[in-house]
């Protein structure tokens, strides 16, 4: 498909676009190819910057119009083959899906150039867009989700145990500093007032501007489907609703992703590394280049050993074959990374159009036979009354060792097995999915806590009569259990101040929800956070002093305070730290707290909202963000992080409800809004919704929309 399928091409009628009133594009065309065409084009319409910056990002070359900010990621990206896998995952799809690929890419080709005229951020930066290759919705799509499984988590664990042991290895077992995660619930027909099935939820993702979700309708002969869209990819991956069937997904917290401690030797411009059995084999080298905008041009070295990419260098000029010796941090091997998509050529692409023609949950449940990545919990339901709640994705087989820390890449039990089985559940009463350990159990090593699914199971017990409008009321809960175990310690000491027993007794006394109008929240968020900065400045945690070394990208996830925030309901409780004296530590914090005084201070004043730009607004533009309720454990899940910050920069990307009886009556929001461009109607017009735990109307009735020409 060629630009000829333009409205303004003299083909006016290959597809047609309507908006609702929140600016939410619906596409209607009459073919399936045409349709995802005009799909492509009124994101690269209404999102031009975005796409393009994600393009960028995961063919690592952001750094040529953003700066020198942006050369660790480009690093990254380029050392972990991001835009090569995606290629090869092109390659190998089928026909039709690679068809449906590229008619979305000729439409986003054929919007890019109107969609940069609406958006000043290119004029700023100089950007000018270039036409995009068949592969990159695919690389857009690795880009977003190379770092979903946290394979991260493995150097930090590596840090762990050699500071405080090999037992100590999951001390720090939380789903922080979490890039991902979500909510996701199932109300099956006799529990819901139209006797048909409710799905709901919310993805939990750094909050990105503009939006990292794009609410919008597909419609074509075969399908009329709604949904969530990722910007930049066709389809609906992990949001839709088709009329007669539904579906949703959170993240399974799955392990997926391998760490390979690598021994390399060189001579020349040739290097190999020991492989199974001590053998000697062959790296694949090259070099490439990052421009980087008002700065020197940067040189990377690319090494892929048969394990996969080389992603950090212990010492990228070493010489010798003791290319494993490690240093403080843990973080000093030659570590490669192995990922299934790069192993399988296969993200699972074919899954997308199938899914938007399912018309019941067998058509779901066929679609995701074939999904590989990333790994999912998925809900689903037809208006027939048919439930389903599996898992989606590709988990190697392989010695548990490999799922916890880096491995030896010449020892031939950490090779990979083979793949796992995907599990599936029957829907009994109701399906709750938050990240907890459940049906992905046998996949996993490190889940979330289970305060969000075990509150959102308390909540739907609460009535047998659920509506899609009631949804709102669990999306926006903020009773925080994590807070117990803390909270339990105070009644025992003696001996404190007057102040200190005034704290106590309004935390005693507190309800324990984070609400954006509690300053009892407020004060707890700050008695929390004297406790992590005392706990992390205790000699026993001396290993993990100090800023982390290697590649900046994983920084995050290495730094002790954070840990220890997202940590610290259980390290109140462990037996493996017998020398860390809890209690004198929570005694102290909470006489800091009180002697720091107790204003009345709402938490949603200091809790607020501070998402991630590529490009900040100017300082005289910049937006006066909303505060929020909530907290990590809630429901309504706004992170911060404790004892560093009550900003919260990852909260739910979108929220949904989709009611399998009338389409009509589903709801949702996102953070933002459908738009892209800075300053227009609809970029943020959702936000003080959002911010609410408000959801609007998903139209589906065509004479209510407005009809434009794009």
């Amino acid at each position: 498909m060629s630009s000829g399928t333009q409205a303004s091409s003299g083909e006016s009628d290959a597809y047609e676009v309507y908006r609702d009133p929140w600016g939410i594009p619906h596409v209607r065309a009459f073919d399936e190819l045409r349709l995802v065409y005009a799909q492509g084009r009124v994101t690269a319409f209404d999102r031009a910057w975005q796409i393009e910056v994600e393009r960028h990002r995961a063919e690592g070359s952001s750094a040529s119009f953003l700066g020198a900010d942006c050369v660790p990621w480009d690093r990254f990206a380029r050392q972990c083959r991001l835009a090569d896998t995606a290629r090869r995952c092109y390659e190998a799809l089928d026909p039709h899906t690679a068809a449906w690929v590229r008619a979305y890419v000729d439409g986003v080709n054929d919007g890019l150039t109107i969609g940069a005229a609406r958006d000043e951020r290119f004029a700023r930066t100089g950007l000018t867009p270039t036409p995009w290759e068949p592969w990159v919705p695919l690389a857009v799509w690795i880009a977003t989700h190379i770092l979903f499984a946290g394979f991260a988590t493995k150097l930090w664990r590596e840090r762990v145990a050699r500071a405080l042991g090999d037992d100590a290895v999951t001390l720090f077992a939380t789903d922080g500093p979490g890039t991902a995660g979500s909510n996701g619930w199932l109300v099956p027909g006799d529990r819901t007032t139209t006797g048909a099935a409710i799905i709901a939820g919310d993805p939990h993702r750094f909050i990105e501007d503009p939006g990292v979700y794009q609410q919008i309708r597909l419609s074509c002969p075969d399908y009329d489907v709604v949904g969530l869209a990722v910007p930049g990819v066709p389809g609906l991956a992990h949001f839709g609703h088709t009329g007669a069937a539904a579906w949703a997904i959170t993240n399974a917290m799955a392990d997926y992703q391998d760490l390979y401690v690598e021994q390399l030797r060189r001579s020349g411009s040739r290097v190999e590394a020991r492989g199974p059995g001590g053998r000697w084999e062959p790296v694949h080298r090259h070099t490439e280049t990052i421009t980087v905008a008002g700065g020197d041009d940067v040189e990377v070295e690319i090494l892929e050993t048969a394990r996969g990419p080389v992603i950090i260098h212990a010492d990228a000029n070493a010489g010798t074959a003791d290319g494993a010796a490690t240093a403080a941090g843990g973080s000093a091997q030659t570590l490669s990374l192995r990922y299934p998509p790069r192993v399988r050529e296969d993200l699972g692409f074919a899954a997308l159009p199938a899914l938007l023609r399912a018309r019941t949950v067998a058509d779901v449940d066929r679609a995701l036979d074939g999904w590989a990545e990333p790994v999912n919990v998925v809900h689903a339901a037809d208006s027939a009354g048919g439930l389903l709640h599996r898992v989606a994705g590709a988990v190697p087989l392989r010695h548990r060792s490999n799922r916890l820390r880096p491995v030896p890449a010449w020892d031939p039990q950490h090779a990979w097995q083979g793949w796992a089985p995907t599990p599936a559940e029957p829907v009994q009463g109701f399906a709750v999915m938050a990240n907890a350990r459940g049906i992905a159990s046998p996949l996993g090593v490190e889940f979330a806590p289970p305060h969000r699914a075990d509150r959102i199971r308390e909540l739907l017990s609460g009535s047998a009569d659920w509506s899609p409008q009631a949804m709102a009321d669990v999306h926006a809960d903020t009773y925080l259990a994590s807070a117990a175990p803390l909270l339990a310690l105070l009644p025992d000491f003696d001996g404190l101040s007057p102040a200190a027993r005034e704290l106590r007794a309004r935390l005693l006394a507190w309800d324990r929800r984070m609400a954006a109008d509690s300053a009892e929240a407020t004060l707890f968020a700050a008695l929390r956070s004297a406790v992590v900065r005392r706990f992390a400045a205790d000699p026993v945690f001396a290993g993990l002093w100090g800023a982390p070394t290697g590649p900046e990208v994983f920084h995050p996830w290495l730094y002790l305070l954070p840990r220890i925030g997202y940590a610290l309901e259980g390290l109140l409780a462990t037996r493996l730290l017998p020398e860390l004296d809890r209690a004198a530590h929570v005694r102290a914090a909470l006489e800091e707290t009180a002697a720091a005084g107790a204003p009345d201070t709402p938490w949603s004043q200091v809790h607020r909202l501070t998402p991630w730009q590529a490009l900040p607004d100017p300082g005289e533009t910049a937006p006066d963000w909303p505060g929020l309720g909530g907290d990590h454990d809630c429901v309504n899940a706004t992170s911060s992080v404790p004892g560093f910050t009550d900003l919260t920069a990852r909260a739910s990307a979108a929220r949904y409800v989709w009611d399998l009886a009338r389409r009509e009556d589903s709801l949702w929001a996102v953070p933002l809004g459908a738009d892209g461009v800075t300053g227009s109607p609809h970029h943020r017009d959702q936000l003080p919704l959002w911010a609410r735990c408000e959801l609007v109307p998903v139209v589906t009735d065509w004479t209510r929309l407005t009809k434009e020409s794009i």
